[in-house]
């Protein structure tokens, strides 16, 4: 299994896995021009993607996904709450394109895998995955207000993990969002914190070589390295040693990560 995040972050976010059978990408949250820029960018070729799938209905996660959909007539998966609550925007899917991926359940896809799970979001009924292919797994852990249990039980065993970083609260707390924007933000169904994500990487990283490419930073409340140096002093003040234990990694809202190849854990 390969995957590459193609954009993360409040101006859009996708997400591009492939086997050796199967190509799918995880929301579309970018202009279908942009997306497909960014595919071709690590070699992808959008008119052999076999699917999409949608995490939930904000629109930095399915704003190219009708025009995207309908270009390439392409099946898209998701709950019946998110495909209830899909904004006007997204336009018209053909019956023959809409798949009800209840939350919970399991989507076999060719040789891939897709285990969903519920996360705790301001959306309708808001859902995350892993991927699992041969013996390799990719977590994906964005757009969560907080790490539960369930959360960590799913992700535990993968091998990749793709996990918000969202902000860091000083600079959120002292920036130009509105209170009400802010206290979102900070509550059970908002972000994770810098700090959050290292405390959750802490109760689910077991420290055997995992990648972890820390995703959906604020562009207005975070920096990347910032947001590196938080979590990795953390990890390391619990023993973690990141680039043995563990390899942190970073994603940009416009710059596709190289297409990366999942190793099984040591």
């Amino acid at each position: 299994m390969r995957y590459s995040i193609l954009a993360s972050g409040s101006t859009g976010n996708a997400i591009y896995v492939e086997t050796e059978h199967i190509r799918i990408l995880i929301d579309a949250g970018l202009s279908g021009k942009q997306l497909e820029k960014l595919l071709r960018s690590v070699g992808a070729d959008p008119a052999q993607l076999d699917a999409i799938l949608v995490t939930h209905e904000h629109s930095d996660h399915v704003k190219g996904l009708g025009v995207f959909a309908r270009r390439y007539e392409l099946p898209i998966y998701t709950n019946e709450a998110t495909w209830s609550h899909l904004p006007s925007s997204v336009g018209h899917i053909d019956d023959s394109q809409r798949h009800v991926f209840a939350t919970g359940s399991v989507l076999e896809l060719g040789d891939l895998t897709v285990e969903s799970f519920p996360i705790s979001h301001d959306a309708a009924e808001p859902m995350s995955f892993c991927f699992h292919n041969k013996q390799c797994t990719l977590g994906l852990v964005t757009d969560v207000g907080y790490i539960n249990r369930r959360i960590i039980e799913k992700v535990k065993a993968a091998d990749a993990l793709i996990f918000e970083s969202n902000h860091d609260v000083d600079m959120l707390r002292m920036g130009t969002y509105p209170w009400n924007v802010k206290r979102r933000i900070l509550s059970d169904v908002g972000h994770l914190s810098n700090e959050d994500a290292a405390e959750g990487l802490l109760e689910i990283i077991e420290g055997n070589g995992e990648d972890v490419f820390l995703a959906h930073l604020s562009q207005d409340n975070n920096l990347t390295e910032l947001a590196h140096l938080t979590v990795k002093g953390i990890l390391e003040e619990h023993g973690l040693k990141v680039g043995t234990d563990i390899h942190l990694r970073d994603t940009y809202p416009s710059r596709a990560t190289p297409l990366r190849r999942i190793r099984p854990k040591r």
